[in-house]
């Protein structure tokens, strides 16, 4: 902790986190994914925020929680924690749960953006450019590829870490009016709420038990045996699917069915809690992760799932 002389990081030490922010994945791993990336492009800034071993040790602790962002959305939310470290160090009361507040709020929306904004519309543009030269024997396409992209790449993240200092600076000068709690709490809401309306799309839990299996009037399947052959037997086949009809001369309803009926995506809701459950209760993820992997291989056998 600074004595009385106030610690004020330069831009200088702000670059030195960019570039270390350019192996976020470098240490990735399936229990807290990129907390050791994270940590790691902090180092510059801590070293200087808390020169005593034990202030620098507490820090890295802070910062190898679970993180998981879009590689280059990163940059916004290290300028935050760097402006707030920076009060933190300088004596401000900014509490460590207040920093995994923010982070984990940030953390949240601007995963899904780093995909659509650069995966899939600057980066195939520039490939594009560089593709079109390349393919006439134009040397210069993978190079004007690999600077542009690169170029795009590293200003964004650094503008945006930038960005993000400034206001995170902006929200720790008003501790008085309680800025920073709410922007804590509302950020840590707004990240929950995106990671809770995910929980439909990533977690896939389908239950195959037959509930029941009733025959279909005729007239209400296709009748395959009356199909003409080749081509026009398949296409007549999706007209008649398109046209409401079963596939088959019975109509099938699983547990699945019945689940979804009530509420979609219900087993995949509690299987969710059931891992926040045991996180609480200090379990370690790799076993949960472990026993998931088994219990569903055993499900799948057994033809429940």
């Amino acid at each position: 902790m600074a004595d009385n002389k106030k610690i004020k990081l330069t831009k200088a030490d702000r670059f030195k986190v960019m570039w270390h922010s350019q192996f976020l994945q470098a240490s990735w791993n399936y229990e807290r994914m990129q907390n050791g990336g994270y940590a790691y492009s902090l180092i510059p800034a801590l070293r200087k925020l808390y020169p005593k071993k034990e202030d620098m040790a507490a820090a890295l602790q802070r910062h190898l929680v679970f993180f998981n962002v879009h590689p280059y959305l990163v940059s916004p939310i290290l300028g935050v924690t760097l402006a707030l470290e920076e009060d933190k160090a300088n004596g401000a009361k900014v509490e460590d749960e207040a920093i995994q507040g923010v982070k984990v709020g940030m953390m949240g929306p601007l995963a899904g953006v780093g995909d659509p904004v650069f995966w899939y519309t600057v980066r195939p543009i520039v490939g594009a450019l560089g593709a079109s030269m390349a393919i006439q024997g134009n040397v210069l396409g993978p190079i004007l590829f690999f600077v542009i992209w690169n170029v795009i790449r590293l200003a964004f993240m650094w503008y945006t870490q930038e960005f993000g200092y400034k206001a995170g600076s902006a929200i720790t000068n008003d501790m008085s009016g309680g800025l920073l709690q709410k922007v804590t709490r509302g950020a840590s809401m707004m990240g929950m709420f995106v990671l809770g309306s995910l929980i439909e799309r990533w977690v896939n839990i389908k239950f195959t038990p037959i509930v029941s299996k009733t025959p279909v009037q005729k007239g209400g399947y296709i009748d395959w045996g009356s199909l003409p052959a080749g081509a026009k037997g398949i296409q007549q086949a999706l007209i008649d699917q398109a046209n409401g009809l079963s596939l088959t001369k019975f109509k099938v309803t699983t547990l699945q069915n019945n689940l979804d009926s009530l509420i979609p995506g219900l087993a995949g809701l509690l299987l969710t809690f059931l891992c926040m459950w045991l996180l609480k209760k200090k379990v370690s993820p790799i076993l949960i992760i472990i026993a998931i992997f088994i219990v569903g291989v055993v499900l799948h056998v057994l033809h429940v799932l």
